[in-house]
C-alpha cells in the first residue's frame, strides 16, 4: 500500500491499526462497525455518567447509545486510547447500570 511521498506501509501495521479501531474483527467472533471516533461520538451523552467520581446515573439517552453501539465498540473504546475525562471502569460498568444483554467487556492493561 503506498501513501502520499510514495512510501510504502507494511500491511500487518496497516492490519493492525484496523483491528486496533474495531474495524476488523480480533478473532473474538465480534466486529464494531464503527471507527474509535464515531463510537466515541454516539456515546456523547454517557459523559456525565463515566467522568472520574461521578454519582450522576447513565440517562436514558446514555443507555440507549450503549444498547445500539453494542458490545464489540464499548470494548473498542474502552481498551483504546485515553480519553480525557472519562474514567474507563465507569464505562465499564455502563452495560449493567443500563440493564444492556451482552457480556461485559474486560479491560486489556
Amino acid at each position: 500500500m503506498k501513501v502520499s511521498g510514495g512510501k510504502t506501509v507494511p500491511l500487518l501495521v496497516f492490519m493492525l491499526v484496523l483491528v486496533m479501531t474495531g474495524v476488523v474483527d480480533k478473532g473474538e467472533g465480534h466486529v464494531c462497525g464503527s471507527t474509535f471516533f464515531s463510537a466515541l461520538v454516539q456515546l456523547i451523552p454517557c459523559r456525565a455518567a463515566v467522568a472520574p467520581f461521578s454519582p450522576i446515573p447513565p440517562s436514558e439517552p446514555c443507555c440507549n447509545a450503549v444498547k445500539t453501539l453494542g458490545q464489540p465498540c464499548l470494548c473498542v473504546l474502552v481498551n483504546g486510547p485515553p480519553i480525557s475525562g472519562v474514567d474507563k471502569n465507569m464505562a465499564l460498568q455502563l452495560p449493567d447500570k443500563c440493564s444492556a444483554n451482552f457480556e461485559p467487556c474486560e479491560l486489556m492493561k
